[in-house]
């Protein structure tokens, strides 16, 4: 029997991570963080049933900022649109080790609806390890938690400020021209 997801999550694609692939996630730690009641409740949701079980959430990033020394995630998975801190700023407030934080190699999911190829770079010239849009399902999810999970970058700090997983493709090593990054 074959499980497809609206946001083409196909159960039995090789391609595709499984739900079922092995991965305990019992003893993540994760903050979610989302001015939506109903987005932060649909997020736990998910997350406690990929097997998660210590989920903490935060109405604003004020809030997560104050429960960060505390909690000391794993994980954050933070929305966009928040005020009075958006979580872009949120992010980039963690990625610069602001005396709260703990960890400012916390692996960072966000989730938005902003999809805009604009916004992603952006995100992720914020730090950001991995990008859900909204509308989300658990497919999509699961497949940005193993993404996250797994990721191997090695975090890189730029002189321009940059904080966060390298951004340099592991595929133009061979790049040899004037343009090069040492």
């Amino acid at each position: 029997m074959e499980e497809t997801g609206g946001d083409g999550f196909d159960a039995e694609s090789p391609s595709v991570t499984r739900m079922s692939d092995g991965y305990d996630f019992s003893e993540l730690k994760v903050l979610v963080v989302d001015d939506s009641f109903h987005m932060r409740e649909l997020v736990r949701t998910f997350l406690e049933g990929f097997g998660i079980k210590d989920v903490d959430v935060a109405p604003d990033a004020v809030e997560a900022m104050e429960m960060l020394p505390e909690k000391d995630p794993d994980l954050i998975i933070t929305d966009w649109n928040m005020s009075p801190i958006s979580g872009l700023d949120f992010v980039n407030q963690v990625r610069n080790g602001v005396e709260s934080v703990p960890n400012r190699f916390v692996p960072i999911i966000m989730l938005t609806g902003y999809t805009e190829m604009k916004r992603v770079e952006e995100a992720r010239d914020a730090g950001i390890n991995a990008f859900v849009a909204k509308p989300i399902s658990a497919g999509s999810l699961y497949k940005r938690l193993v993404s996250a999970v797994q990721d191997k970058r090695k975090y890189v700090e730029s002189d321009a400020g940059y904080f966060g997983p390298d951004r340099r493709s592991p595929k133009r090593s061979d790049f040899k021209g004037q343009e090069r990054r040492k």
